[in-house]
């Protein structure tokens, strides 16, 4: 494997039968964690909507918002793909608008591929896109971006007509041009048959064991999002507890004056002590 993983380095992986693993993140300190982990690619997500700036959707969240993000994970981030998602309204209005978006998550972010949501509605975009020379990623099931419309955060193609469509989605994405699709909040069963029927990988959440992948949101994963935690989520450490208790522990030792300690401090000779008096 060369030292960045690469698109193609996801395809062979499918081929061989290695599962890929992905995480997020959204700063400089956590991509250098992750990336030191070994884990195959980064998703900056618009997630950061909700884990990072506090909204209660990845909506808000706007083009200057990911570049930001995006370039501070890059920095972080030397052997992981990184890829950036390309945020709500930036690939909808037209094509040239959504070409010259992902460009600039390339160019000023410096990821190397881009993720956007929708099946067959976004394929002329896609296609755009990726004959810029901008690799692509895809996502189907739940879309987060969309989820007023989907009324609510709920498992996709429960039933046999709604599974058809997400499998033909998926099949027109990989025409398309997209060197991977993430599947999110899907039935297993559906999700076995979608990467069965792919010459491309399949990267799930909430999708079960039978994709080519997985990836979790790393704050679910590290314990430091308790709000709410989906189904899907399996939880790796208990962060959030520990740093409160850190930062009680701080405040209890500044009351009390124990710290700083005398190994915390810097000192200066007598001598130079009495020349300011």
């Amino acid at each position: 494997m060369s030292k960045r993983v690469t698109t193609a380095d996801f395809r062979r992986m499918k081929q061989e039968g290695t599962p890929i693993t992905m995480l997020t993140a959204y700063d400089y300190p956590m991509a250098t964690l992750v990336d030191a982990s070994g884990i195959d690619g980064i998703l900056v997500g618009d997630s950061l909507g909700n884990v990072v700036l506090g909204y209660d959707s990845t909506v808000p969240v706007t083009m200057e918002d990911m570049i930001h993000h995006v370039r501070a994970v890059s920095r972080g981030a030397k052997r992981a793909m990184v890829v950036a998602d390309m945020p709500f309204l930036s690939y909808h209005i037209s094509r040239e608008e959504s070409v010259r978006n992902a460009g600039r998550l390339m160019q000023e972010g410096l990821a190397q591929a881009v993720k956007l949501e929708g099946g067959s509605e976004v394929v002329d975009t896609i296609k755009a896109i990726t004959s810029a020379g901008i690799p692509v990623m895809g996502h189907l099931g739940l879309t987060p971006q969309s989820v007023y419309q989907l009324g609510g955060y709920k498992v996709q193609g429960k039933d046999g007509e709604a599974a058809r469509r997400l499998l033909e989605d998926a099949q027109k994405l990989e025409q398309a041009g997209v060197f991977a699709i993430v599947l999110e909040c899907i039935p297993q069963q559906l999700a076995k048959v979608i990467t069965q029927s792919l010459s491309i990988p399949t990267i799930g959440i909430g999708a079960g064991t039978d994709c080519d992948g997985q990836i979790l949101v790393t704050y679910d994963l590290l314990g430091m999002f308790s709000d709410f935690v989906p189904k899907f989520v399996k939880r790796y450490a208990n962060l959030k507890e520990q740093i409160i208790q850190a930062c009680r522990d701080y405040q209890k030792e500044v009351k009390n004056k124990s710290f700083p300690g005398p190994e915390h401090v810097f000192n200066m000779a007598e001598e130079e002590l009495k020349k300011i008096y």
